[in-house]
Formats: structure tokens, C-alpha cells, sequence
């Protein structure tokens, strides 16, 4: 049995097959994802699991050298923002407009869908380097 933080079988596939500048995206309840895109879906009931208990159990795992986030976050949900510069101090933030962000969800390696129920609580992580 698998020892390490991410014990999901599909996102522990996902996260190891990663290389340099891959992107993994996170997200709440309601994001749409493109029809070619991985969907990993999480979520059980409203807020179960949150985007945050989520993105930390991703972190333990996953090196990230930048994030895109959508501008909306910080007018319509700064509280999840915060949240987000408090795991990742020393991590590039980029934004975007939220529109932009769903688009660029097709580039990525999976969504995974958390019970988030709060807006724009949604998240591309590019992967960085361990060495």
C-alpha cells in the first residue's frame, strides 16, 4: 500500500507522470472542464473535500514553480486567495481573467474537482524541479 501524502490512485498517476512546466489544475464544484480533459472528481457533498485540503494534499507531493489564478479572486474571494499565498509564499503568481483560465484547463494534465462551493476557488499549478 502506498506510504506518501496522495493516496488516490488516478492523482497519484497523474502527479508522477509530470515533468518540468506540466500543469495540473484544481478547482471547485462548479468549474467547467473541456470534454478532453481528465477529470478527477473528489468531491462527495457541498465542501467535501476543500479546495484547500486538496491543494495541500496535492502540495506534499507536487514541486510547483508558478500559478495561474483568475483576477475575480481577488474581489470576489480575497479570503482564498489569502490562503493560497500562505501555502505557496515564494511561488510566481500570474492572473488571469476567469474566462482565460477556463480555456487554458484544456492544457492541462487533469482537473480535479473539489466540493468547493465558494467562486473562483480554481487553480493551475505549473510543476517546477526537484533538482
Amino acid at each position: 500500500m502506498k506510504k506518501t501524502t496522495v493516496i488516490n490512485s488516478e492523482l497519484s498517476t497523474v502527479i508522477a507522470g509530470m515533468g518540468h512546466m506540466d500543469w495540473l489544475s484544481i478547482g471547485d464544484a462548479g468549474m467547467p472542464v473541456p470534454m478532453d480533459t481528465k477529470k478527477i472528481d473528489l468531491a462527495l457533498t457541498k465542501q467535501l473535500p476543500s479546495f484547500i485540503d486538496v491543494l495541500k494534499n496535492i502540495l506534499a507531493e507536487l514541486e510547483v514553480q508558478k500559478i495561474y489564478l483568475a483576477d475575480e479572486i481577488k474581489t470576489q474571494n480575497p479570503k482564498q486567495l489569502t490562503a493560497i499565498k500562505e501555502l505557496l509564499p515564494d511561488v510566481e503568481i500570474e492572473f488571469m481573467p476567469h474566462s482565460q483560465l477556463k480555456k487554458d484547463l484544456s492544457k492541462t494534465h487533469a482537473f480535479v474537482r473539489t466540493g468547493e462551493m465558494t467562486p473562483f476557488s480554481n487553480i493551475i499549478l505549473e510543476s517546477g524541479v526537484t533538482f
